[in-house]
């Protein structure tokens, strides 16, 4: 991949990462909310739609910057030897490798985000001051493999099939696809991965808002589903899957139409 290339996924994928995150915002707080094991109501309710903003504003652009460089990278370097019935498979190493990566820039931004959206009336700052008192730079990396977890099941089934997707549109209209043509693809793509593995990000969720020295916060994660399901059983597992379908819908056509936009631009 020519150092130009590297540099345009770098940043259209950081460019595409803060708009994204800060649009949906509120829907994101909605989610995490509804997913708090004190409820939505005791969680802030629909009070203070953007607690935890700064940490998502922080965290975004080095996060997807980190996940769209590796990805593109290892897609190059694969393609180079794979056939077309393996480019699927592609996909998924490249994607699943950019989550691995991604993931050490977004964890301890989500977690404090998340916290600061159960808590309201506390400050980004002073979460992120009391975490580090309390549980050092652990703390903020608990969730980090349910996480990796959530995130590379979600990436395995959006980006093959938002990749297809392109290609079977280029493919009946005879030309590859405009950006907004890669957003609708994008967003198809990313409402059906949210939808599969909402469990997966209700057990994140468990284990990044747990008390110090309960169960999920030693981060296990079939642990924190089976809990989930014995107590609140299938529709505690998909608990928020509403409003997470819509936001990584919606996520989807901005994230994937800015990313693919912006890289056309400074290519």
């Amino acid at each position: 991949m020519e150092p130009r290339e590297s540099w345009a996924a770098l940043a259209a994928g950081g460019i595409a990462g803060v708009c994204v995150d800060l649009i949906l915002f509120p829907l994101d707080t909605i989610k995490t909310r509804l997913q708090s094991p004190q409820g939505f109501r005791k969680a802030g309710g629909f009070r203070g739609i953007y607690a935890g903003v700064p940490s998502t504003a922080i965290g975004s652009f080095p996060n997807a910057a980190a996940f769209f460089i590796t990805y593109e990278n290892v897609k190059s370097v694969l393609h180079h030897d794979s056939t077309s019935y393996l480019t699927p498979a592609t996909h998924m190493v490249a994607a699943s490798l950019g989550e691995v990566i991604a993931c050490l820039v977004r964890v301890p931004s989500e977690v404090v985000k998340q916290r600061a959206q159960v808590s309201p009336s506390s400050s980004t700052l002073r979460i992120l001051s009391h975490t580090l008192y309390h549980e050092g730079i652990q703390g903020l990396y608990r969730g980090y493999k349910s996480t990796v977890l959530r995130e590379i099941p979600f990436s395995l089934v959006q980006f093959p099939l938002w990749e297809s997707l392109k290609d079977l549109w280029s493919w009946k209209q005879g030309h590859v696809v405009d950006s907004w043509q890669s957003a609708v693809c994008g967003a198809f793509a990313g409402g059906f991965a949210a939808a599969v593995t909402t469990p997966l990000d209700v057990a994140k969720t468990r284990i990044m808002l747990a008390k110090a020295g309960s169960s999920n916060a030693s981060g296990n994660v079939l642990a924190a589903l089976g809990g989930i399901w014995r107590t609140e059983g299938l529709s505690g597992l998909f608990t928020g899957v509403v409003p997470r379908m819509a936001a990584i819908s919606l996520g989807g056509f901005i994230f994937l139409g800015t990313y693919e936009k912006t890289r056309q631009l400074l290519l």
